[in-house]
């Protein structure tokens, strides 16, 4: 077991962490919020919610929290699910290789475990995409197990109250943090004192305007006494993304039908549809901001490669759009909109991408990424 007097950490005597824990499990019964992973003790249903908010707000999760399970309520749903109706229930929250590792798990279920969540600690950690939060989380809430869940919420609570001088967003100190929890984590109630320090670091600890004062156990907290909680959680600054530019087409027919297009490529967006888009320059350090400077880049015509990749005669329009923007966490896209017109849409069928022509009000069966939103709601903007 980690010695954490060799990381400078000096745990607090018994009495005090039974206290300590009282004092917390007080503050949340008091206090905690209505939400509805907390309503439940199903394993499925838990681990959706902490699946989901994993960089997201609980506000935005609760409607695809239970638009997810009324489309997918069981594991044996999820495992079979097709790839559109598994993107269309994430639609909008990022992020999609969670979703994904999400039905390999839910298959990993049905083949290993009679389509039933594994109910220890060791078994759940086995599953695609869980890792020991996750996994704490599961193991604490749903089956009472004493397991830490040790998030960046419980990191900065931790580190204000023992002053711990190590980086919170080095993955290698988490083993500091996770033997902190061992110790300190509610034999009786681990589910609720996990979810306590998750809801007091995300609300009056959160990174940005704290309010200590409020805090029910800022009388355990040395950086509290201290007057150091400015300098707590040590954490370094992110890399700023890096920008990346667009050309983004979008295209309608005799129809009245757009022209979108499936990405086939793996990683990032893989599986959904959108209007198509032709990358103007490649990814840089220094923030460009202006397209012209990108497009000097491109020793074609951005027209021109459009006409050659999807075969298609097109009228283009000199309309102007709002610029698009989508931060991931580490591209910053930028998305300049062409609109143009074909009067035969025929030809693209022929080419090796996989492309459709869709009427606006038929969007809604389609998975749209956010850029995709983003383009759809500029382009309409432009219109105006």
């Amino acid at each position: 077991m980690l010695d954490l007097r060799d990381y400078g950490i000096e745990m607090w005597p018994q009495d005090q962490i039974e206290a300590f824990r009282k004092a917390l499990l007080d503050w949340y019964d008091a206090n905690k919020r209505d939400l509805p992973w907390r309503r439940t003790s199903d394993p499925y249903a838990i681990w959706v919610s902490e699946i989901m908010l994993q960089q997201t707000r609980v506000d935005t999760v609760i409607p695809y929290y239970e638009s997810f399970l009324h489309r997918l309520p069981t594991i044996e749903d999820l495992a079979q699910a097709l790839e559109e109706v598994l993107l269309k229930v994430w639609e909008g929250l990022g992020y999609y290789s969670r979703v994904r590792n999400m039905q390999k798990a839910a298959q990993q279920m049905v083949a290993d475990f009679g389509g039933k969540f594994p109910e220890t600690h060791e078994e759940i950690l086995t599953l695609k995409g869980i890792g020991p939060y996750t996994a704490g989380a599961i193991a604490s809430i749903a089956f009472q197990l004493p397991e830490p869940a040790v998030d960046g919420n419980v990191m900065r609570v931790l580190s204000r109250l023992f002053e711990v001088d190590y980086d919170i967003g080095v993955p290698a100190n988490r083993k500091i943090f996770q033997a902190m929890m061992e110790i300190l984590i509610d034999p009786v109630r681990p589910g609720d004192f996990n979810q306590a320090l998750m809801d007091l670091g995300s609300d009056i600890e959160s990174p940005v305007n704290p309010r200590p004062e409020e805090s029910p156990v800022k009388e355990f907290s040395a950086a509290y006494r201290n007057g150091t909680m400015d300098k707590y959680p040590i954490k370094a600054p992110k890399k700023k993304p890096i920008p990346v530019y667009f050309k983004g087409f979008v295209i309608r027919n005799e129809k009245n039908q757009f022209l979108l297009e499936k990405n086939q490529n793996a990683g990032l967006l893989s599986g959904f549809w959108s209007f198509p888009l032709l990358e103007i320059t490649e990814p840089r350090e220094q923030d460009l901001n202006l397209f012209q400077v990108a497009e000097e880049m491109v020793q074609d015509n951005p027209k021109e490669i459009f006409t050659e990749n999807y075969q298609l005669n097109v009228h283009w329009k000199n309309s102007s759009f709002p610029t698009v923007q989508h931060i991931f966490s580490h591209r910053k896209w930028q998305i300049q909109i062409m609109e143009g017109l074909v009067s035969d849409s025929r030809g693209s069928v022929g080419t090796d991408r996989e492309l459709v022509w869709v009427s606006a009000d038929e969007f809604h069966h389609y998975p749209f990424a956010k850029p995709q939103q983003k383009m759809w709601e500029a382009f309409q903007d432009g219109l105006k």
